[in-house]
């Protein structure tokens, strides 16, 4: 398949290495040349514009930071709509506001596009070796067409309901995640304070009710899970400020909603101030060093 793929930054840049690998003609573009040069070392072919990456296209996929680059990449006056051919798919992996979302599928249907909503999980590893989840918002015929795609990209592929329903799912399970996170950093820190190790501990807590994946996949005490960023200094992994992004999106839903999300602001809370301490690029698990303040 002839694919565009735009935003070539941590996660797109494996993404896109991986449909290279399956046998797509991809065609990349970032406003970053060095990851443009690097796309094009896996085996990508390099466009100097959205008008260009597009042209010929079958389906166009982003990785873009938020809503308003979404928004604008797709739907401005050069951006891909007035670019695509007919019937070309559009299939946005971002994570964004859900409304960003819905408002992106129905320009697009207005237009005679289909969209699909498609954000991540699993973090840059995960995005280099092609094992990625993806959270699918859109129509049944969206979904079809997006499938084989993603499967070049991922291990897990869910069909999450109408458009917006990936963001949903994806922005309600960060929100999970970033309390759990918190919540197995004090655990830890407890349990060595009273004289208990981390690895006596994670023996028995990760075979207990305790269990959660933030312990036994990416624990965030040195030691016990050797591949976690724990073990290298808190190198991400999965960012701060990207985990940030996702509590103030899940915020912002949560407000919409009239939802009730008390610890869900504040986790927001903890990441803001390791943010504003100067560990916004750490791993989010680096909480785990900072709990005394």
């Amino acid at each position: 398949m002839r694919i565009a793929f735009i935003g070539l930054g941590n996660m797109g840049s494996g993404m896109c290495a991986n449909l290279v690998k399956a046998g797509h003609q991809v065609t990349a573009f970032d406003l970053n040349a060095e990851a443009v040069s690097a796309a094009t070392k896996a085996g990508a072919s390099a466009a100097t514009s959205i008008a260009k990456a597009v042209l010929g296209a079958e389906a166009v996929v982003t990785m873009l930071p938020a809503g308003k680059h979404v928004l604008s990449v797709y739907f401005d006056a050069h951006g891909v709509a007035s670019k695509a051919e007919a019937g070309t798919l559009f299939l946005d992996c971002s994570t964004i506001a859900v409304e960003d979302a819905r408002t992106a599928s129905n320009k697009a249907a207005e237009l005679g596009f289909e969209m699909a909503d498609a954000p991540v999980s699993g973090g840059v590893a995960a995005a280099s070796g092609g094992t990625l989840t993806f959270m699918v918002g859109g129509t049944e015929s969206a979904f079809a067409r997006a499938k084989p795609i993603l499967e070049a990209m991922g291990k897990t592929i869910v069909h999450a309901g109408a458009a917006g329903n990936g963001q949903v799912a994806k922005i309600a399970n960060n929100m999970l995640l970033g309390i759990s996170m918190i919540a197995t950093c004090e655990a830890f820190d407890l349990a060595e304070r009273l004289g208990l190790d981390a690895q006596t501990f994670f023996d028995i807590s990760s075979k207990a009710s305790g269990q959660n994946w933030s312990m036994t996949s990416y624990c965030p005490a040195p030691g016990p899970v050797p591949t976690a960023p724990s073990n290298r200094d808190y190198e991400p992994g999965f960012a701060v400020d990207m985990m940030l992004k996702d509590l103030r999106l899940a915020a912002g839903a949560a407000k919409s909603a009239d939802a009730n999300t008390r610890f869900g602001t504040l986790a927001t809370e903890v990441y803001e101030k390791l943010s504003e301490n100067g560990f916004g690029n750490k791993d989010f698990s680096v909480i785990m060093q900072h709990l005394g303040e």
